[in-house]
């Protein structure tokens, strides 16, 4: 089917077949199977509300989850390299869709926040993408200035010229949620880059000085005091956090059973994006919702190893990458969990692999793919720089005759 795919090796034509992490793989298929499951669960009263049919949503949920498994298995067959040598291009891509996003007449505006570039019945949201785009660059730049970076105090600051006007215009949206996970991530491969422990807690410290300064704005400092005591405006600011705790409450160990939820009629608004955690704890109970967190869990220390084992393997390039896709799963997955327990400020970011939202669940497919081909090039030392392969390495072997030297060779 993907045979015009095949000028590269790949883990879908290699000479074993289908060459893939499978723990990985399955992790993820099984979030994805679930968040499947849960969207049609969490959305059927809200859509046969305003669009009169209930699976309305859960269809699109399954378009948007076709077109991810699709765009991944044609990014499994990049290589890296390709990858390591667009960074610049894909990072002014990722600044274009940022700026057009806030024209007027190009973006639109949702919930007060132009966040989303309209393509016919779709959606677009270019932070999702300038995310990815912007871990692809970084961990080119790492490869590129390692010796700066660790060194210097210019090439640890150079890439903050970059990320700084990013953030500027994912604030502008506004999307303060992106921004810390963007900035997060390019922290932690900072960090695991080779930057010292005096240059990291000095830009811990800006860091945490410049979300003092953010939150200062009135609407955002609201946010952040209302989830401290969400029952004192319960039917107010409070509110969308007292349902979503009621939602907990409800499911007890086992829940109330699959599509049984009495919040998602209405009482929690946004039961299918933002809040299908919550959704998923009354349903399926605290039993449920723990082996839910378990495979968040699994895949994203998984993706962590993946790093570790490709810096070992010295493709530092493909480290870097699997590194910074970790801290962007890691960091959306602990603050959107926080969000629904009520441990963090109310934020607009979905859970990976689970949430409804067609961007989000796309970028989720891709960075895997992209993970399960850093795992198979490292597993084959490709790109190693103490290794190189090309296609021919990975050719079908044919019959060898007898008594030939490459017969003795295989021999020895």
């Amino acid at each position: 089917m993907l045979s015009f795919l095949r000028p590269y090796p790949s883990p879908l034509f290699s000479r074993r077949g289908f060459d893939m992490d499978f723990a990985m793989l399955a992790g993820c298929l099984a979030l994805l199977g679930l968040g499947l499951v849960m969207i049609s669960s969490a959305s059927t009263e809200v859509a046969a509300v305003n669009t009169g049919n209930p699976l309305y949503y859960m269809i699109r949920h399954l378009v948007y989850l076709l077109i991810g498994l699709g765009a991944a298995a044609v990014v499994v067959m990049i290589p890296l390299a390709t990858w390591q040598r667009c960074g610049w291009v894909l990072l002014i891509a990722a600044i274009g869709l940022l700026v057009m996003v806030l024209i007027p007449g190009v973006g639109r505006e949702v919930n007060g926040s132009m966040r989303w570039i309209g393509f016919g019945a779709f959606n677009v949201q270019p932070s999702e993408i300038a995310k990815v785009f912007a871990v692809i660059y970084l961990a080119g730049y790492l490869v590129r200035r390692q010796e700066e970076v660790r060194e210097s105090w210019a090439g640890f600051f150079k890439p903050f010229v970059v990320l700084l006007p990013m953030a500027a215009l994912l604030l502008a949206e506004p999307d303060f949620g992106a921004t810390v996970v963007m900035f997060g991530a390019a922290a932690a491969m900072l960090f695991l880059g080779g930057v010292g422990l005096f240059r990291f807690g000095l830009m811990v410290l800006l860091a945490v000085g410049a979300v003092v300064v953010l939150v200062q704005d009135p609407y955002r400092w609201a946010r952040m005091t209302n989830f401290a005591d969400p029952w004192a405006d319960q039917f107010g600011a409070g509110y969308q956090l007292s349902q979503a705790l009621i939602a907990f409450g409800r499911g007890e160990w086992f829940g109330v059973g699959l599509g049984n939820s009495i919040q998602k009629q209405f009482y929690l608004p946004e039961a299918h994006t933002d809040f299908v955690f919550s959704v998923l704890a009354e349903e399926l109970g605290m039993v449920g919702a723990l082996v839910t967190v378990g495979l968040f869990v699994f895949v994203c220390v998984r993706a962590l190893y993946i790093g570790l084992w490709a810096e070992r393997a010295k493709q530092f390039f493909a480290a870097y990458t699997a590194y910074g896709l970790a801290f962007l799963w890691i960091g959306q997955f602990l603050i959107n969990i926080g969000v629904n327990i009520g441990l963090l400020p109310t934020k607009g970011l979905t859970l990976p692999f689970l949430s409804y939202g067609g961007s989000s669940l796309v970028i989720c497919c891709i960075s895997l793919a992209l993970l399960l081909r850093i795992e198979w090039e490292c597993r084959n030392q490709l790109g190693s720089e103490d290794a190189d392969f090309d296609e021919s390495d990975f050719a079908e072997e044919l019959p060898l005759k007898p008594g030939s030297a490459k017969e003795a060779t295989h021999a020895r």
